[in-house]
């Protein structure tokens, strides 16, 4: 009751202290850590990453009330890299090298992660990243809490070619244009290639960030599927073009028994934006809903809401919570977590302090970061839509999967699989 206390208390602070997206306007002093927050608040992506924002403000005001880190109060220094992926090395470089940040939580899209992986290389600076991502990659400076593609996008497409899932035969692999869509669905097609699935019964589309007419390839889809056997979509669309695609889903008539659309990366904050109810029944794969009931999620929801309107978020009675942001609430947890650990921020101690570390999450599983590979053990979890925008959980594992970094259905991983 007294931490809660705090938290109301810090919560009615600073809505006095900053309108929202703002920098912290915490005393310039020796007693604060200074923390970087590098999300898109404007772009194409910022329909998605500025929840996130929102979430590391929230963690960092949270933390503060309870006593800090080690003593001494977080300070949150926010930029804006707009979309633009060359903007976010630029950013990432300020954060570390001008605002002197200890850590920073950030980037959505994988060309972003890209950008800023030889800043952080560069300077031995930290990064925290929350989303589901390809693999293909293991860091020292980066801290995966997303998912990899046997945390998600694998489970997924075993799910649509189950007797539950709809037995799909044919699959229709569309995604936006970068790194992220086409190396999922680089290890997806050869892992439907072991399955027994040919490359005629696979249909590949990409289109660019912020497309916005989807009608052409709708009606490509009817027409793939229209051709015998049934058919599924796996969607690795991003950003605000996630809106028009199920738009035009819905106004094609494609509902999810004839066509199943499976999305790993349309949560419940994408779907504040379109009419749920045509796409009932379609699915998304993550590692959390905002529907999943037990006592910490209800009081993560309580947070972000109670959060929301005393910092004057827009629409902040109909905020909803997702995904990448309990990657990012638990990201940060760890991360403090560490820091104590460790007794200092020393980038290097800190990094060697992380594994290991648990944290209770809101998914109502605790989840491990792996002592070798940078990752988070994670709970698979597939959803149904519902009209009013939320998940039906279909399916999900009995426990946390350790990631896969290096996906065995690339050629060249063999030797990399106990990574």
């Amino acid at each position: 009751m007294k931490n809660r206390r705090s938290f109301i208390k810090a919560l009615t602070l600073s809505a006095s202290i900053a309108a929202i997206g703002s920098v912290s306007t915490f005393a310039q002093a020796a007693d604060t850590i200074k923390v970087g927050i590098l999300h898109s608040l404007s772009g194409t992506m910022a329909i998605s990453e500025t929840a996130l924002k929102n979430t590391a403000l929230m963690t960092i005001e949270e933390i503060n009330a309870n006593g800090g880190v080690m003593g001494k109060m977080l300070e949150p220094v926010v930029v804006d890299p707009a979309s633009d992926w060359p903007l976010f090395a630029e950013k990432a470089r300020q954060l570390i090298s001008q605002d002197k940040v200890s850590v920073v939580f950030g980037c959505w899209t994988s060309v972003s992660r890209k950008s800023v992986l030889p800043v952080f290389k560069e300077l031995n600076s930290l990064l925290f990243y929350p989303v589901q991502y390809e693999g293909e990659e293991l860091e020292k400076n980066v801290f995966y809490t997303g998912a990899a593609p046997n945390q998600q996008a694998i489970p997924a497409v075993e799910y649509l070619m189950s007797k539950d899932g709809g037995e799909a035969k044919r699959f229709v692999l569309l995604g936006t244009d970068y790194v992220y869509p086409r190396t999922t669905n680089k290890i997806l097609r050869a892992f439907l290639h072991s399955k027994g699935v040919k490359d005629e019964d696979i249909m590949e589309e990409y289109t660019p960030f912020g497309h916005s007419d989807y009608q052409t390839i709708i009606a490509k889809i009817k027409k793939f599927a229209a051709e015998g056997k049934k058919t599924a979509v796996v969607s690795t669309i991003n950003g605000d073009s996630n809106v028009p695609f199920y738009k035009e889903l819905g106004n094609a008539g494609l509902k999810a028994t004839d066509v199943p659309v499976v999305a790993f990366s349309v949560g419940e904050e994408e779907l504040r934006g379109v009419d749920a109810k045509p796409l009932a029944g379609h699915l998304a794969a993550w590692n959390y809903f905002m529907s999943v009931k037990n006592p910490t999620n209800a009081e993560f929801i309580k947070k972000y809401q109670t959060w929301a309107k005393a910092n004057g978020v827009p629409n902040a009675d109909t905020v909803v919570t997702n995904d990448p942001m309990e990657a990012t609430y638990v990201g940060i947890h760890m991360w403090k977590q560490a820091v104590e650990q460790a007794g200092t921020t020393d980038v290097d101690k800190v990094i060697a302090a992380m594994g290991g570390q648990t944290f209770k999450a809101p998914s109502g599983f605790t989840l491990t970061m792996d002592k070798t590979n940078h990752h988070l053990h994670k709970p698979v979890l597939i959803g149904e839509v519902r009209p009013d925008g939320q998940f039906s959980t279909v399916w999900k594992t009995k426990e946390p999967i350790r990631a896969q970094p290096w996906s065995p259905y690339i050629e060249g991983n063999e030797s990399k699989q106990g990574m």
